[in-house]
C-alpha cells in the first residue's frame, strides 16, 4: 500500500509543477484534465502527508522514552497512544481512497421513477419520492431538469424520468437503484386499513456520445400529438416524439414539451442513457459470471428499502438500517441512509480487493 502511496505523491508533485508551466496554461483542455487530476489526488496525498507527519511524531517520542526524566517518559507515552490512534485511522482512511475509483462517480444522473403494485396509492408514492430526490438535489446544489413524465389525475404519476446534473450525483445516488415499498393509510382508504405499495427507481449515467455508438439507422422516429390524464389532447401539433432503437427494441417517447425538437433532444438523451446502461450491466453480468461475490448488485427487481409511515420508520434491507425519521428524510435528507450504504459497500469492496 505505502509503496503506491509514494507513486501518488511523486506523481501528484508532477502534476503541481505541470500548473505552473506556462505552455500548459495555454492549452486549456490539457490544463483541464490535468487540473482534475491533480483535485482528484489532493484528498488521498494531504492524508499519506498526515500519516507520514504522525509517524514521525511517534519515531521522535520514541526516543523520549529512554530519558532520565520519569515525566517526559509517561508524557511520551500518552502522545504515542494519541498519534498511534490517529495512524491507525488514517490507515483505513488511505484503503478506502486507493480503492478503484468509479469512473461514472462525477457524471450526472437520469433518475427514474415508476409507479408498481399498489395502483393510484403507488402513484401517489411515485410523486412523493420524486420530491423527496429533487429536495436532496436541492440541498446539494445540483439541478433537477424534467425529462418525461405520465402524471395522474390525483396528483401521482405512473412514470416520472428526469435528469440530475451536479458534481458526485451519481456516487451519492447509485444505491438507490431497486424497489422501494411503502406501507400507510390511503387518503381513498375509509376504513384506516394499511396498505402495501411499490415503486421502482433507477439510476442511470448520463452517456456521452464517445461510449455509445448509436447508429441513426437503428432509430425509428414517429410523431404524434400529446395528450394529457383521461386522454385529452394537450397539443393540437403533432410535438410528441416517440424512438425506438430496432436492435434493441427500446422505446422512448417524450411529449413534455411543446416542441418537436426539443422533445426528440430529450428522448434520444434518455435513450443513449438506456443504452449504456444496458452495455455497462452486460458487462458487470460477464464479471458476476467469473467470480461468486458480486459488491452491489444495482438489481432494479431488488426490494432495498421500505417506508413505513404510521410508525415513522425507514428499513434500509440491504445493511440492516432502520431510522424512525421518516418524515425528515421525506424531505429530502437522505444522507442519513446514503452515508451508511457507502460506507457498507466501500467495506465489501476493501474485502473483495484483499
Amino acid at each position: 500500500m505505502f509503496a503506491k502511496l509514494e507513486k501518488v505523491e511523486e506523481r501528484y508533485i508532477e502534476l503541481e509543477r505541470l500548473l505552473s508551466d506556462p505552455k500548459l496554461v495555454n492549452d486549456n483542455k490539457e490544463f483541464q484534465k490535468v487540473a482534475k487530476e491533480h483535485s482528484d489526488k489532493s484528498g488521498v496525498v494531504e492524508c499519506y502527508r498526515d500519516y507520514k507527519k504522525y509517524q514521525e511524531q511517534i519515531d521522535e517520542n520514541k526516543e523520549l522514552l529512554e530519558d532520565p526524566d520519569e515525566e517526559l517518559r509517561e508524557m511520551a507515552k500518552e502522545e504515542i497512544a494519541i498519534l498511534s490512534d490517529k495512524i491507525k485511522g488514517l490507515e483505513e482512511t488511505l484503503k478506502v481512497l486507493l480503492l478503484p475509483k468509479d469512473p461514472n462517480d462525477d457524471k450526472n444522473v437520469l433518475l427514474e421513477i415508476r409507479a408498481g403494485t399498489g395502483g393510484d396509492e403507488a402513484a401517489l408514492f411515485a410523486a412523493d419520492l420524486f420530491r423527496m430526490y429533487g429536495k436532496y438535489a436541492e440541498k446539494r446544489g445540483w439541478k433537477v431538469e424534467m425529462l418525461s413524465s405520465n402524471i395522474t389525475g390525483i396528483g401521482g404519476v405512473k412514470e416520472v424520468i428526469a435528469m440530475i446534473t451536479g458534481k458526485g450525483a451519481y456516487s451519492r445516488l447509485k444505491y438507490e437503484s431497486g424497489v422501494h415499498r411503502v406501507q400507510r393509510v390511503p387518503d381513498t382508504e375509509a376504513s384506516g386499513r394499511i396498505h402495501t405499495s411499490a415503486v421502482t427507481v433507477a439510476i442511470l449515467v448520463e452517456a456521452e456520445d464517445v461510449e455509445v455508438n448509436m447508429d441513426p439507422n437503428d432509430l425509428k422516429i414517429d410523431v404524434y400529438r400529446s395528450s394529457g390524464p383521461g386522454g385529452q389532447s394537450v397539443n393540437t401539433t403533432d410535438s410528441a416524439v416517440r424512438v425506438t432503437h430496432v436492435p434493441t427494441g427500446i422505446v422512448i417517447s417524450c411529449q413534455d414539451e411543446k416542441s418537436q425538437h426539443k422533445n426528440k433532444a430529450k428522448a434520444l438523451k434518455i435513450l443513449k442513457a438506456r443504452l449504456y446502461d444496458k452495455m455497462r450491466q452486460e458487462q458487470h453480468d460477464e464479471i458476476a459470471q467469473s467470480r461468486k461475490s458480486q459488491v452491489g448488485s444495482g438489481d432494479r427487481s431488488e426490494r432495498i428499502r421500505t417506508y413505513n409511515y404510521p410508525q415513522g420508520r425507514i428499513s434500509d434491507h440491504r445493511i440492516g438500517l432502520t431510522l424512525y425519521k421518516l418524515e425528515y428524510i421525506m424531505e429530502g435528507d437522505i444522507d442519513e441512509v446514503i452515508e451508511p450504504l457507502i460506507t457498507h459497500f466501500q467495506a465489501e469492496a476493501l474485502k473483495a480487493s484483499s
